[in-house]
């Protein structure tokens, strides 16, 4: 008996979501990302893609280095630590610099409390350590 593997899902993803999630996150992770999609998170891709990366990181409004400083923010205040690592990676790429992302973590303390400033600076130091020196 033969067993048939599930054929990967047809995504419909935005155009513009997409190009711009590649951009931010890297081609690699968002290719890896999309390749693991199955019948359970093809719409989560779709909807993530289409809303956070199509309508929100495309607005006028804030230049891609303020929603990273913001991210990284929200990330640390509801203590998402594997989506900061990757979020670290992404403000580094839209031009946030090491001292500048010290900053947001140090701000982040004072609002979002020490203990889960302390777990991000560990993830920062990691992230940061691995990174080629900018400033």
């Amino acid at each position: 008996m033969t067993t048939e593997q599930p054929q990967p899902p047809v995504l419909d993803l935005d155009p513009d979501g997409l190009a711009v999630r590649r951009e931010v996150l890297g081609p690699d992770h968002v290719d890896a990302a999309l390749a693991r999609a199955d019948a359970t998170t093809a719409e989560f891709q779709e909807m993530i893609t289409r809303y956070a990366w199509g309508h929100i990181w495309t607005r006028p409004g804030l230049d891609r280095r303020m929603r990273s400083a913001i991210t990284i923010t929200a990330l640390v205040a509801h203590g998402h630590y594997a989506e900061l690592e990757l979020h670290l990676r992404a403000a580094l790429r839209n031009g946030l610099t090491r001292e500048e992302i010290v900053e947001v973590l140090l701000q982040s303390a004072i609002y979002c409390g020490v203990p889960a400033a302390n777990s991000a600076f560990g993830v920062a130091r990691r992230v940061l350590d691995e990174e080629p020196t900018t400033s």
